[in-house]
């Protein structure tokens, strides 16, 4: 019998879209689904980015260079030498989304049977771009009652090996909406040089914190400017996903080597991408300071509504535009499947990601899901409405 490979059985699958087929059936009844389950913004692309793609006049969609257009990465360099930087477009390859980047990333750093440590839960797609890489991913954890903080550096400590290469970095994070301090990362910064580590940052929601706060880049640390490897993409800076345009950035010329050369075995990024994200460079800055404050908006709505919900724990997040929500149900898989098999509320239901697939150990976060204030406060309310009903409902309620 034909078998495919061990990798191709290992590979986890999404929890953020595992459920979509349900979601489909669902649909195909005639549900209408309000998806609080992915980081799909409905807040519109940049108008000079969509302008510019309305006028492209190409006669030859061709070929670009491997590791992207020169315009776009000297751009790319100018946004990031504001924020701390020290690039220049020769110290970038742009990569098809963010999820190129970190699966080069770790295919350029990482062989069969090494180690990388991330603080849990963490984006469910760093397993899968480990799995791939035969890589063993290392966990510390944080906790939903102190908001997800960055565990003490004493707990990294305890888990480098001789076979440690890494530590990932989601800040703000994905999936729990946390916002490192200068002094958790500057403390981090410290078992990255002790060890000379490689550190994998992930830093694409850096536009968007709130409260006051400000996002700060490991860019900064010029110390382990060798040591960082800055995974980026577009997709959430500017509300364009589908646009799949991201980036790999780093001071290291041995990893810029080997990206180009992962780069020119994919052949080019995508063309019209390009196009769109080089002209989303060129955003006032007045856009992100209406979005943030959009999001603002509905983060206070939906962390006060899901609390006043019984039974129910939201932190407030601090960035990007996710949380981690604590549910009194027996199961987060089983809930959120119930509701796209067997709940409607005037023919609509809830989507959410069981936040099962955010940990190492699918038996943690079995009460948690990862929420998305992706949609406007006109429909944040119902989604809050319909969820506050299936809550009640729901066989599986533990009080």
């Amino acid at each position: 019998m034909l078998q495919i490979s061990d990798k191709g059985k290992a590979l986890p699958i999404s929890p953020i879209r595992r459920l979509v087929p349900l979601a489909n059936k669902a649909k195909e009844r005639g549900i209408k689904i309000y998806h609080l389950n992915i980081g799909q913004p409905d807040i519109e692309t940049p108008k000079g980015a969509l302008e510019v793609l309305r006028n492209t006049d190409l006669k030859v969609i061709e070929y670009t260079a491997s590791d992207g257009n020169k315009n776009l990465r000297k751009k790319m360099a100018e946004y990031f030498n504001k924020r701390g930087g020290n690039f220049n477009e020769n110290e970038i390859v742009i990569t098809t989304g963010g999820s190129e980047a970190i699966l080069f990333s770790f295919l350029i750093t990482l062989n069969p049977g090494d180690e990388i440590i991330m603080a849990e839960p963490f984006y469910a797609n760093y397993i899968s771009f480990a799995t791939i890489t035969g890589a063993v991913v290392k966990t510390v954890g944080s906790s939903i009652e102190n908001n997800f903080a960055l565990p003490p550096m004493s707990e990294f400590e305890k888990i480098i090996t001789p076979k440690t290469k890494g530590i990932v970095l989601i800040n703000p994070n994905n999936p729990t909406g946390y916002l490192y301090t200068k002094n958790e990362l500057t403390e981090l910064a410290k078992i990255v040089k002790k060890h000379n580590l490689y550190l994998y940052a992930d830093e694409v929601y850096r536009e968007y914190c709130y409260d006051g706060l400000e996002h700060y880049s490991v860019i900064n640390f010029k110390d382990i400017e060798q040591n960082v490897i800055l995974c980026d993409s577009l997709s959430k800076t500017y509300s364009e996903c589908g646009i799949r345009i991201g980036a790999i950035l780093s001071k290291n010329k041995e990893v810029m080597a080997a990206a180009m050369k992962f780069a020119m075995a994919r052949l080019c990024p995508p063309a019209l991408g390009q196009i769109v994200a080089e002209a989303s460079y060129d955003t006032p800055q007045e856009y992100f300071t209406s979005v943030r404050e959009e999001y603002i908006k509905r983060r206070n709505f939906m962390v006060e509504a899901l609390n006043n919900m019984p039974g129910v724990y939201c932190p407030t997040p601090k960035g990007a535009f996710y949380s981690i929500v604590k549910l009194p149900v027996d199961d987060a898989d089983k809930f959120a499947e119930w509701m796209l098999e067997k709940f409607e509320y005037n023919g609509q239901t809830v989507m959410v990601a069981p936040a099962s697939g955010f940990y190492s150990d699918p038996k943690m976060g079995r009460n948690q899901v990862r929420m998305a204030y992706v949609l406007k406060i006109s429909e944040l309310e119902k989604a809050m409405e319909i969820l506050a009903l299936a809550l009640k409902q729901y066989p599986g309620r533990v009080e």
